[in-house]
């Protein structure tokens, strides 16, 4: 357990029920493998989640189905809101004080960590101190996932993190309410947010994006869902190194490598 004061400041805490639902279908999905593979009960971490931990509830219910001894462990810089959440503890399920510095039980290294809604309250100059604090305290193997989306989850966005350093950039829309990609720009996680401007790397991203949305405009008669596979599928033609296939893709869901859009120095 931490001794000393926790790494981080406190958050807003906003959060709805079923918020993080497509981050948590791509954990399930394209990340379950890191489950999986663990030797002994993986040990997923929610970092920051809030006012209420009904999303730290939800990651729980869904990573048990794929692997029943999962233990998922809800940390928080608030005391109010630790102490609010004890009450909801189950197996698998507990809650603690803490911040960026990942106060497990000795020997205990997270497999995933997830922190959403969360650097995007600070500034971008302490993004990478951050990333570097929990990768640090990853399990061998382990991934961060850093992402931000919108009060109900129809946008969500995130970046995700090894030992080595940024690995991919996952943008994920309600095909439903699209209008074109780049409207999730105000949903980039704060590494990327105030860099989507000319001669930036993920502006030059978006607005490819967008041109093949544009493009594929004649397959909206077969429906939205068909526009946007021909649209990541162009992307990937035009030599985007995107890191997933249609079925993704037909989720509303587009990951590319990190290269393609790291922030120039």
């Amino acid at each position: 357990m931490a001794s000393r004061r926790p790494v981080g400041n406190i958050t807003r805490g906003t959060t709805n029920p079923n918020r993080l639902r497509r981050v948590d279908r791509w954990l399930v999905g394209r990340q379950g493998f890191r489950l999986l593979r663990a030797v002994g009960p993986p040990v997923v971490v929610d970092l920051g989640y809030g006012a209420s931990p009904v999303t730290t509830v939800e990651l729980h219910d869904r990573l048990r189905k794929l692997r029943a001894d999962t233990r998922v462990v809800g940390i928080e810089i608030d005391p109010a809101r630790v102490l609010a959440a004890k009450t909801l503890e189950r197996e698998g399920l507990s809650f603690r004080l803490g911040g960026f510095e990942i106060p497990l039980d000795t020997g205990v290294r997270p497999t995933i960590v997830r922190a959403f809604n969360v650097l995007r309250q600070y500034d971008e100059s302490e993004v990478a101190a951050a990333w570097q604090t929990v990768c640090l305290r990853l399990a061998p193997g382990g991934l961060l996932v850093d992402g931000t989306c919108d009060e109900l989850g129809r946008r969500s966005t995130w970046v995700a993190l090894d030992a080595s350093g940024p690995l991919s950039l996952s943008l994920s829309m309600r095909l439903a309410d699209l209008s074109r990609p780049s409207d999730i720009a105000e949903r980039l996680p704060k590494a990327l947010i105030h860099r989507n401007v000319d001669g930036e790397p993920i502006h030059a991203y978006l607005e490819a994006l967008d041109d093949a949305w544009a493009r594929q405009a004649p397959q909206a008669s077969y429906g939205v869902r068909q526009r946007f596979l021909a649209c990541a599928g162009a992307m990937r033609d035009q030599g985007w190194p995107l890191l997933d296939g249609p079925s993704r893709w037909r989720l509303g869901e587009i990951t590319v490598n990190w290269s393609a859009v790291q922030p120039l120095p």
